[in-house]
């Protein structure tokens, strides 16, 4: 079958992004077919193979689903969905015996029992990790190796989806467009059911650790074809991207926190101990805004691992070592320069417990999605565990729409090349409509907000998709989900997790437990009243 028709057909299920959740779901269809659109090749650019904590699992001696979807309700801030919370950790050890049969490494003792990590908020030891801190890599590689395996497994790198298709109401598979060819006629791609697995938007905000084609297309593309959206507000900073010139930000692992490092500023006042009393482990949310206001107010912010790990974090957090010597610092005699950085997305396209959206023919997974799991503040390394719960409950769902398949053949005319895929990456990142728009993100729709600031950057973002030159449908995702995040965040006039409003500092549980449901229409209401 030909790319040169402008027609082709996903021949079974499609999945739209190749991170954890997509693969996942792929290989719980098999053998059922399934074609997998990746906009570079497996592995990079996907979300899932930077994360560094691991998988959080009650599978430790003394812990419980129950008191994993406890601490996931606590740290949610109130309007997890604890039916979803109690499913999910009950799934987890299922899920993370899938990965380890699929070759991941998991980190075991002596005795062959995983070794577990705390992270914040969790009240046990109950994260599986790899390596230290390189739990996202080798998952996604043992993942990927079994699915380069799998005939009934078409991958097709080089193609990005733009837009989804509709017909008589009901989603009949994407328009995707090759790489460097932005404003080429779009390819149709057909299928009677499609898996949106495409990733959050923490590149719509010029300081984030995600990777740089994450920004928030996958929540645009759906909105636009008018899928509901939920909590679109709740953005997780995370409080410790290593401060250096990089774009993305390289990420210091929570773990090290859960190993005893500590946070101090340039005075040497280790100020988390005024704030909470799980100090430097309490929730994200806290912490990162406790490190945007000893920034605001003119302070450095470092993290100290120097007592607790010493030389050790060579060997046990490599990652975060190798990041440390790219930048110049040497972590076992210097304190590692901190920031808050966009890092998740709590909210998304609202699906239910099988992850099926507001759009007929459509599911959506990872962190495109909102399950109700995450509230307003996601629980450390629930993230990978959401994604691999529900990439497995999606083929569950959809898995009786086709029949088994030995192989699919190759989609001619579509393929990677990395010098081209790079220069297309950097001439993107640096148009000038999508750094106003990072700059417009972080500076009144970040870790803090007020109603004056939100309605500016809608008034913003409202100006650049109309005055930005050759708008592609690209571009129209990332100002489509923009301004979903302000439009909710204006809306909800309190301060709950991951989103504080100024000028609403208290939660309200009387007028604002529960979660924000918005169609883009809505959205764009609420902006033109800006």
């Amino acid at each position: 079958m030909s790319l040169y028709d402008n027609t082709l057909n996903a021949d079974g299920a499609l999945i739209v992004g190749a991170g954890l959740a997509g693969l996942f779901c792929a290989l719980k269809l098999a053998p059922r077919p399934v074609t997998v659109l990746s906009p570079k090749p497996l592995g990079f650019g996907a979300s899932s193979a930077w994360a560094q904590g691991g998988v959080a699992a009650a599978v430790g001696k003394g812990d419980s689903a129950h008191l994993h979807a406890e601490d996931t309700g606590k740290a949610g801030a109130g309007i997890v969905d604890l039916a979803i919370a109690e499913s999910v950790a009950a799934e987890a050890a299922q899920r993370i015996e899938d990965l380890a049969r699929w070759g991941t490494p998991f980190d075991r003792d002596g005795a062959g029992q995983y070794v577990l990590s705390k992270e914040a908020a969790h009240s046990v030891n109950r994260v599986v990790r790899v390596s230290g801190d390189r739990a996202g890599a080798e998952i996604m590689k043992a993942i990927i190796e079994e699915v380069r395996k799998t005939p009934s497994i078409r991958v097709v790198e080089g193609l990005t989806a733009v837009d989804l298709a509709r017909q008589d109401g009901r989603i009949v598979g994407v328009y995707g467009r090759k790489l460097g060819d932005p404003y080429a006629e779009p390819v149709y791609i057909r299928s009677r059911a499609t898996v949106l697995a495409a990733g959050g938007l923490g590149g719509l905000f010029a300081v984030t650790t995600n990777p740089p084609g994450v920004r928030g297309h996958a929540m645009g593309m759906a909105a636009r074809a008018g899928a509901l959206i939920a909590d679109a507000e709740f953005v997780q900073f995370h409080p410790t991207a290593i401060l250096t010139d990089r774009d993305p930000a390289p990420l210091a692992t929570e773990a090290l926190r859960g190993e005893g490092a500590i946070l101090v500023n340039d005075l040497g006042e280790r100020f988390m101990l005024d704030i909470h009393p799980d100090a430097e482990l309490a929730p994200r949310d806290i912490v990162a805004r406790a490190n945007f206001r000893q920034i605001k107010n003119g302070r450095k912010v470092f993290l100290d691992t120097r007592e607790c790990l010493g030389e050790k974090i060579l060997t046990a957090y490599p990652t975060v070592a190798n990041y440390c010597a790219e930048a110049g610092i040497d972590p076992v005699e210097d304190m590692i320069p901190v920031t808050p950085a966009a890092h998740y997305h709590m909210g998304g396209v609202k699906v239910d417990e099988d992850g099926r959206s507001s759009l007929p023919g459509l599911w959506v997974c990872g962190e495109a999605s909102c399950t109700g799991l995450h509230g307003a503040n996601r629980l450390a390394s629930n993230s990978l565990l959401e994604a691999v719960v529900f990439g497995a409950r999606i083929a569950e769902d959809i898995g009786g729409l086709e029949p088994v398949r030995e192989s699919l053949a190759p989609f001619e005319g579509i393929s990677w090349d990395d010098a081209e895929g790079d220069a297309v990456e950097e001439r993107l990142r640096n148009l000038p409509a999508v750094q106003d728009l990072r700059r417009t993100m972080t500076d009144l729709v970040g870790v803090e907000r007020d109603a004056a600031g939100l309605k500016e950057a809608l008034r913003r973002i409202a100006e650049l998709e109309a005055t930005a030159e050759n708008v592609t449908r690209s571009y129209l995702n990332m100002t489509t989900s923009a301004t979903l995040v302000a439009a909710a965040a204006l809306k909800r006039t309190e301060s709950r997790g991951g989103h504080f409003r100024t000028d609403y500092p208290e939660t309200d549980d009387q007028n604002w437990h529960a979660h924000t449901t918005m169609t883009l229409p809505e959205a764009l209401k609420i902006r033109a009243n800006a």
